[in-house]
């Protein structure tokens, strides 16, 4: 920054009969009225858990409105349901039949991921999606099985039961883990503390998604290469070391034949789909085709005596009732409380993130808190019939969207040709092989890297990308627990650092205005003589209140030790602009006043700037007006350089 204090001086003075340039035309800082501890509790629950004002429209309605508003509020259907037109049917019918066309080998696949029987995925890809068209508010999102969920509940069950020597106990394992997520996530919507899942970061979730894309796809090898024995671990290097073990001896080439087919045909429909989008029913129909004409394949070669794997039986019929399986007593009662926690947090961040991406795309709003208890209520009516844990499908509500679904009716056409599927053609997938299973798998979880917000990422903010490669790599050489538990770690380390580190500015003047910006910001802003501004960036609390004086100390030294080598006078005046710091507590104001008594003994002035309103209202409070003085509070830093720095021209 330049030095141009008489240039400053003197066109200030010369024009101080203007009002232009008068103490903020003549206005004072302003008080705001005294609130009391009822009044300040009352509002900070409120903007805290009903920002959005829920009760309102229940105003002055009579007790008939309010109890169907109340309806309406917990099923939405009954609102939107009495507009359903027959051109809106037409939509939703051709989207969920394309969505089921793709659920239906998903299904099969993600419960082979999770080491459940292929039913369990068809199963729940039934039930939990005729809940959410009921209760949930995102016309897009497809619910069911989801690649990520899928891979963390299988990781987490079978680090307690081992699912082939205990199959019936892994069942009920997974039904009690899928009955504490749903009522964890309904719990967390009912009292409204969605704002608790926005503390896992978008950059840790980008690593975090794209670290398990790779594990995904990796211990899908097993299927694709035909391995009998494989690791039961999924971090990358036992898998790799898994898979080379097996080189010589336990690599299937009829298998490495089918699987490598069928991925690149899937890998091809993709391409043609996102090349043109019209063709999106190309890549939604691909694998169902995948699956028939393989499984045709496999009977007439009888390629299943050749080592060719193939999925065997799928059980027949609709779902039963499993609220008997479920733990709740016992050893597994805790430890599938502990899971169910865990997943289903996962589930819900990435279902809320889903819609409201889909949702902003046709311009309309979701409830995250309505979403909650519907994704809650549908997990453990799921738990109750033989599901595991569902949650909003990334590639088949991107299907559902592509393919002009208008509700969530699309989510009732899809179970019910999943339902059909069950009854009538489950014994067809007698010969599917397993390979065809992982291409699948692996085409779906290779969208889920996402190059292009990694790269955005590091070119916008370092600090995001090490959030982000550090949940990848914990991902990738751990598991997928503890990757997620670095992402978690991480995003509160991000905001602790930005709590008690926060961000201080020198602040200078414009050429020929009178506003004061951030130095490093506009290079061209000039200093005034014996004057230092700071502005301080966020809310002064116990976490960062001695940080913060300390740094401002600090700035006063450095600018003193620059004054002294150029041979100019020290500091005389320093300015703490706090239009920036939204609130202050007792730590924070006992700061300024050893920031003020560090300050008297060094003879120089503290002015303090545009305070906001609850600021000024605790700084009156705790007395300390009293302490600096009221003349010494103004609303700008331009007012202050004006009244208390700038001397008559005839003096410079």
């Amino acid at each position: 920054m330049q030095l141009a204090r008489a240039r400053i001086g003197r066109r200030t003075m010369g024009a101080e009969g203007d009002e232009e340039y008068s103490c903020s035309h003549g206005y004072k800082v302003g008080f705001p009225p005294e609130k009391g501890l009822l009044a300040e509790i009352s509002d900070g629950v409120k903007e805290t858990f009903f920002a959005d004002e829920p009760l309102r429209e229940y105003k002055g309605q009579p007790r008939s409105k309010k109890l169907w508003l109340g309806l309406q509020h917990v099923f939405p259907v009954l609102d939107w349901g009495r507009h359903y037109t027959l051109g809106k049917l037409k939509g939703d019918l051709v989207a969920g039949i394309t969505i089921a066309s793709l659920c239906i080998p998903q299904d099969i696949a993600y419960a082979k991921m999770a080491h459940l029987p292929p039913h369990i995925g068809l199963y729940s890809s039934f039930v939990p999606p005729l809940i959410y068209a009921l209760m949930g508010t995102s016309r897009d999102l497809a619910v069911g099985p989801a690649a990520v969920v899928s891979l963390l509940i299988g990781t987490l069950l079978q680090s307690e039961i081992d699912p082939v020597k205990n199959p019936l106990e892994y069942s009920r394992l997974a039904f009690t883990a899928t009955f504490f997520a749903g009522i964890t996530q309904a719990l967390l919507g009912f009292f409204r503390l969605g704002f608790i899942v926005e503390f896992i970061s978008h950059a840790a979730l980008v690593g975090f998604m794209s670290g398990a894309a790779i594990t995904i796809a990796l211990q899908q090898l097993k299927g694709f290469l035909g391995i009998v024995h494989f690791t039961s671990s999924s971090d990358i290097i036992s898998v790799m070391k898994s898979i080379w073990e097996n080189v010589h001896h336990g690599w299937n080439w009829q298998t490495i034949l089918i699987g490598a087919s069928f991925l690149a045909f899937l890998l091809a429909t993709k391409y043609i789909a996102k090349k043109n989008k019209k063709l999106f029913w190309v890549s939604s129909i691909a694998p169902l085709i995948s699956v028939i004409v393989s499984t045709f394949f496999v009977y007439i070669t009888r390629a299943d005596k050749h080592g060719v794997v193939i999925i065997k039986d799928i059980k027949q019929g609709i779902n039963p009732p499993s609220f008997h399986l479920i733990y709740f007593s016992g050893p597994y009662l805790m430890k599938g409380f502990r899971i169910g926690v865990i997943t289903g947090m996962v589930a819900l961040t990435d279902a809320i993130a889903f819609g409201r991406v889909f949702a902003s795309m046709k311009d309309y709003q979701i409830d995250g808190n309505k979403e909650m208890v519907a994704l809650g209520t549908m997990n453990i009516v799921g738990s109750m019939t033989s599901c595991y844990v569902a949650t909003g499908s990334l590639s088949r509500s991107a299907v559902n969207y592509m393919a002009g679904c208008k509700t969530t009716v699309s989510n009732v056409v899809m179970a019910l040709v999943v339902v059909l599927t069950l009854v009538l053609i489950t014994p067809l997938f007698k010969y599917t092989p397993i390979a065809i299973l992982s291409s699948i798998i692996i085409s779906v979880v290779v969208s889920l890297i996402d190059y292009e917000s990694v790269q955005l990422i590091w070119k916008v903010d370092k600090m995001d990308f090490v959030a982000c490669l550090g949940a990848f790599l914990g991902v990738i050489f751990a598991s997928v627990e503890y990757g997620l538990l670095a992402a978690v770690a991480i995003s509160f380390a991000k905001i602790l650092l930005h709590v008690t580190r926060p961000r201080t500015a020198l602040l200078g003047n414009l050429p020929r205005t009178f506003i004061y910006m951030n130095a490093e910001q506009y290079p061209e802003a000039i200093k005034v003589p014996g004057v230092l501004i700071v502005r301080v960036d966020s809310a002064i609390y116990f976490t960062n209140s001695n940080y913060v004086k300390e740094r401002i100390l600090r700035w006063l030294r450095d600018e003193d030790e620059q004054q002294k080598e150029q041979g100019l006078p020290e500091t005389e005046l320093l300015i703490v602009e706090l239009s920036a710091v939204t609130d202050i507590d007792t730590s924070g104001i006992h700061a300024l006043e050893e920031l003020l008594k560090a300050l008297e003994k060094r003879q120089i002035q503290l002015i303090l700037a545009n305070p906001g309103p609850t600021v000024i209202r605790k700084l009156r409070s705790a007395k300390f007006m009293e302490l600096i003085g009221d003349d010494k509070i103004v609303m700008s830093a331009g007012d202050a350089v004006k009244k208390f720095a700038l001397k008559p021209a005839e003096n410079v």
